[in-house]
Parts: structure tokens; C-alpha cells; sequence
């Protein structure tokens, strides 16, 4: 394999750009470019950066090689960089659950995705993930969406907690869902908050088929058996541990969405 296909190869790999790669090697895009095309070389120092960034030794970057397993063994290494003021670190595990490694972590100044079970990074795809971006069954990030939570600045998620929730069950400022509790509530069953709008809504503000009005937001101003009672007349075959939580609400001494 050719420096030129080595270069494109470990770059993939890592889920980074040519714009990314010349940002942390302090080059051009179109310099990295012209690497990639077999136009030119890296001078030393650049080679150098590259051979620690992908962590490979300079020797299997320039060599001709054909068939070569090596570089794709490295990338289950973990490696720091710092070029200038930029960093990045990366982890791969050795073990892997079909095919995909159990924690990757992929995290620094620029766009990095990370892709495991358990993943980090700006960008991360994982059963368990962590990041800017992230997707998985469970999600925390600014922006998470999680197949059964998800809990960030946006959420979208079977059960999603965020300053914006949007699930099944959804709590936060602006919550939407079939069951949805925040400052502002809308919800096609059941939704409760300081405005709320669903089939049963209760807030201070509410509008629905069944209303229940709360005094200066405060939970205790309504009695839990009176939401009981409301709950079963609509939904009357709903999970009773869901109506017991909702319930319990109204029970405790004070609460605020």
C-alpha cells in the first residue's frame, strides 16, 4: 500500500476530515490533499506529527506495503497529541462485541467520532454514549438521542430528560410527549407543568379534556387522590407503577418542574 492510500486509510479510521487532519498538523487542507493524491510528501517534521497521531512508526507510513495488518492492529492503541494549541486523545479497546470495540473513546479540539459500546466523543455512537453529538441506547450530550434515555441541552429519547425533551416520557423546560412534565408541558395523555396542554393537564395554566388548576405552581395544592381518580377515569387500564409516580407527586410536600 502507498504512503498516499496509508494516509487516507488512518484518517477514515479515525473519523476525521482532511480539514481536521491539517488543523491539528498545522497544514493546509490543501496540503494534505495533494498527500493523499500522491502529489507530494510531508516534510519531516509534519511526518513526524503524522507518525504520532496515527501511531505508527514513520517506516510503515512511507514503506510500500501490500496486504499489511499492522496499522489496523495500532488503531486499538491509545495516543495523545498536542500540536501547537491543538489536542487529541483516542482509545480503542483491544475487545470487541461483534465486531465493535467495547469502549472507544475519541475526544479533542476539532470533529472526532467515537464508535463502541461504550463511546466518547465530540461526536459518539454507542450503546452507552457521551458527547457533543451523542447516539446510543443511552445518550448524554448537548444534543443526545437515545433509543430508551436520553438526557442533554436537546433529548429525544423513549424516557428524555433536557432543557428540550422530546420522548415517550419527557421531562424538562420544554417537554413533549405522550407524558411530559416541565415549565412548559404538551403531552397527548397526560401533562403537567407550569403550562400544560394534553388530554389531562394540570399546571397552573392547563388546557385539555380534564383540567386540574395548581396554585402558584405548587403541587400540594392538588390532592394526589383527586389525580388518581382523574388518571383511572381516562386511562384506566395504564401501568399503575406510572400512576403510582405521577401520584407521588402530589403527595410530597412541595415540587417545581
Amino acid at each position: 500500500m502507498q504512503f498516499a492510500d496509508k494516509m487516507q486509510k488512518l484518517r477514515k479510521e479515525r473519523g476525521m476530515s482532511q480539514e481536521n487532519l491539517a488543523e491539528i498538523i498545522g497544514v493546509s487542507r490543501q496540503s494534505v490533499s495533494k498527500w493523499e493524491s500522491g502529489q507530494s510528501y510531508p516534510e519531516m517534521d509534519k511526518m513526524i506529527a503524522l507518525s504520532e497521531l496515527f501511531n505508527v512508526s514513520i517506516d510503515e507510513l512511507v514503506k510500500d506495503t501490500s496486504g499489511s495488518t499492522g496499522s489496523a492492529q495500532n488503531i486499538h492503541n491509545s495516543y495523545v497529541i498536542n500540536v501547537g494549541s491543538q489536542f487529541h486523545y483516542e482509545y480503542k479497546s483491544k475487545r470487541t462485541l461483534l465486531g465493535v470495540p467495547l469502549v472507544h473513546v475519541n475526544v479533542g479540539r476539532g470533529i472526532y467520532v467515537a464508535k463502541g459500546i461504550i463511546a466518547i466523543g465530540n461526536i459518539s455512537i454507542g450503546v452507552v454514549s457521551l458527547g457533543v453529538l451523542s447516539l446510543g441506547l443511552i445518550s448524554l450530550g448537548a444534543l443526545a438521542i437515545g433509543l430508551l434515555m436520553a438526557l442533554g441541552g436537546l433529548a429525544i429519547g423513549t424516557i428524555s430528560l433536557g432543557g428540550l425533551a422530546l420522548g415517550i416520557f419527557a421531562v424538562g423546560g420544554l417537554a413533549i410527549g405522550m407524558f411530559s412534565i416541565g415549565g412548559c408541558a404538551i403531552a397527548s395523555h397526560i401533562a403537567i407543568g407550569g403550562y400544560a396542554t394534553g388530554h389531562i393537564a394540570i399546571g397552573e395554566s392547563a388546557t385539555g379534556a380534564q383540567t386540574l388548576i395548581m396554585q402558584h405552581n405548587e403541587f400540594n395544592s392538588i390532592n394526589g387522590d383527586q389525580v388518581r381518580s382523574l388518571i383511572n377515569q381516562e386511562y384506566p387500564n395504564l401501568w399503575k407503577a406510572l400512576v403510582d409516580g405521577i401520584v407521588s407527586m402530589f403527595n410530597s410536600t412541595s415540587w417545581n418542574p
